[in-house]
Formats: structure tokens, C-alpha cells, sequence
């Protein structure tokens, strides 16, 4: 009920890049269920393949990048974020970073040998200029390592002073991260689709009439 929900409060949307800013000093902080799904997921995947120059497209805090070093790769980072390049550089002294967007890399063409991009495509409207990135600076036979969410709502923040803002947010299908490879040449390896764990919902102690109880993206309300 509203009264449960309280006041409504305006939100409005901000770049990727502003929010991650504002977003960088506790992105790390525990209790973030989407990375604990999806990181053991890309760590085993990365754990099989070559050691080489990696690329960690949209690093952010460099979470990854630090794992990519510790596995031996010469690690290079690329963000939009300048805050979240500021916490991957300090966590990854050794590391190569750049502030860049995803579909203009600020890289010469096959200079990496393995690409991750995680958690990030979701922001991304056209998936095509960005694998073609990803494309363009992987060297023959090299990965190409993405991960991100599907059926998910826009990342709300609270900003500093009180107001509140949202993330673009696309939820793109597997289908359409396909399109977008193929044509490159790109082949698929692997593929992984965990799921957050929710309720058990019992369907017939549910009333007649009853809306269900995993609604559809409320968030699809927003203009």
C-alpha cells in the first residue's frame, strides 16, 4: 500500500559513467548477491585460458583486473567512470588504465589476448559497435569473457544531498548478445545462465485472482 511504501520520490536518469561515480567508494562493500552469483562463474572461466595481455573492458574497481594479475596476464583497464578507475588503479598498481567508453576503446587494434567485460552491457543500448570493439582489439584465437544480468531492474542511487537517480538499464536476451558476436566470427565456448536464488512460491495456496508473486518489471512504469 503507499502507506507502507511511503512518499513517492522523483528520480531521474544519469550516465553510467555519473552514477558509477557517485557509486565508486562502496561498490565493494559486502552483500552485493549479483556478484557473489557471478564472479565464482567468470573466475572458473578464467582460470582455463592462456596467459597473455587481458583487457578489462568497463573494469570499475578492478575487481577482476587484480584477479587477471594474480593469474599472471599483463592486465589493461578501460572505464568510463574516472572515480572507479581511481580504486582500480590503486588496486592493481601494475596495471594499464585508460578512461574510454566501450564502443570507442582508447586501445590499438589486437593488443589484448583475452577481453572480460562484466556487468556492464546492460547499460548498453546497441551491443553491435561494442563487440565490435571488442573484436577489433582481440588477437586471433583469443576470449572474449562476458557476464551480466537478464530480467533485471535499473540500479537506483542515492546521490549526495538527498536525491535519487537511476542507471539506463537494457535487458538484453541471449539471442541478442548471438546477433551481435556472430557476425564477427566470434564462436561460442561456453555458456552459463545461474539464476538468483528466490522464495518457493507454492502456485495453488495462492488466491483466485491473486497477482502472482514475481510481478513483471515494475521498473517498465518508469518513462
Amino acid at each position: 500500500s503507499a502507506a507502507q511504501l511511503g512518499p513517492p520520490r522523483p528520480t531521474r536518469p544519469v550516465s553510467a559513467a555519473d552514477g558509477y561515480d557517485t557509486w565508486a567508494s562502496r561498490y565493494d562493500q559486502p552483500g552485493n548477491q549479483l556478484i557473489d552469483i557471478e564472479q565464482p562463474v567468470v573466475r572458473r572461466i578464467l582460470d582455463q585460458l592462456p596467459r597473455g595481455t587481458a583487457l578489462d573492458a568497463a573494469c570499475g574497481t578492478g575487481r577482476h583486473a587484480a584477479y587477471l594479475a594474480e593469474l599472471g596476464h599483463a592486465v589493461i583497464g578501460v572505464d568510463a567512470s574516472a572515480q572507479m578507475l581511481a580504486v582500480a588503479r590503486a588496486r592493481v598498481p601494475g596495471g594499464e588504465f585508460h578512461q574510454g567508453d566501450l564502443d570507442q576503446l582508447p586501445l590499438p587494434g589486437q593488443c589484448a589476448d583475452v577481453v572480460v567485460c562484466t556487468l556492464a552491457l546492460a547499460h548498453v543500448r546497441d551491443l553491435g559497435p561494442v563487440l565490435g570493439e571488442f573484436a577489433r582489439v582481440l588477437r586471433p584465437g583469443g576470449h572474449i569473457v562476458i557476464s551480466d544480468t537478464t530480467h533485471q531492474w535499473p540500479v537506483v542511487l542515492e546521490l549526495p544531498g538527498g536525491d535519487f537517480a537511476y542507471l539506463p538499464h537494457y535487458n538484453h536476451r541471449t539471442s541478442d548478445y548471438l546477433a551481435a558476436a556472430l557476425p564477427l566470427g566470434l564462436q561460442v565456448r561456453r555458456c552459463e545462465e545461474p539464476a538468483v536464488p528466490g522464495p518457493a512460491v507454492d502456485p495453488q495456496a495462492q488466491r483466485p485472482g491473486a497477482p502472482p508473486a514475481h510481478p513483471a518489471d515494475i521498473w517498465s512504469l518508469q518513462r
